[in-house]
């Protein structure tokens, strides 16, 4: 069976934006082990030696943010976003393509939605970074929004390319939908 030019090309871009996915989340786990050294170090001075790290608190907010969006394009890509898949399980055993065709349109308002994201922050991202804006407290602790921004584009972005796949990639059986899979405790 020979497969279309398009179909080989946007398997090479899914590849590489999977790569890039999975990249951004174990930037995403490095982010989260430094916020548990960070707030350890923090009980740790406090409880010791009665001297807390100082921006402790701004820290914890500009890492919260970094993991959720360094993590996101990964869970897009694993399918594994918290929404409610009921109604396509339940109708996807009876009409498995109208199940499979209301997927595709929910990933296309998703991509449309993170395609506005990313053009919205885009310009944000811009303005901090020509004023040198900073959050936190000065004297304490500060830090530039940019970095905060451009993740959060990125992360826009790359959930809207993956989307995107998800709907131009043939489906390979109609049956795809189903509930999700969990591991038995016992």
């Amino acid at each position: 069976m020979t497969t279309s030019l398009f179909g080989k090309t946007l398997r090479a871009l899914s590849g590489i934006a999977s790569t890039i996915a999975t990249g951004a989340n174990a930037i995403g786990t490095l982010v989260v082990l430094g916020l548990v050294l960070i707030v350890n170090f923090d009980v740790v001075a406090r409880g010791i030696f009665n001297a807390p790290f100082r921006g402790a608190y701004e820290v914890v907010q500009f890492a919260m943010v970094l993991i959720v969006f360094l993590q996101l394009p990964d869970v897009v890509r694993v399918s594994r976003l918290t929404r409610s898949d009921g109604f396509l399980v339940v109708i996807g055993h009876r009409f498995p393509r109208f199940a499979n065709g209301l997927r595709k349109a929910i990933d296309t308002v998703s991509a449309v939605f993170m395609a506005l994201i990313a053009v919205t922050i885009w310009p944000e991202f811009l303005d901090m970074l020509d004023t040198r804006d900073y959050f936190g407290v000065p004297g304490i602790f500060t830090a530039p929004w940019w970095p905060i921004k451009l993740t959060i584009f990125a992360s826009a972005a790359l959930c809207a390319v993956l989307f995107l796949f998800k709907v131009l990639s043939p489906a390979e059986k109609p049956e795809l939908i189903r509930a999700p899979e969990h591991e038995d405790k016992e």
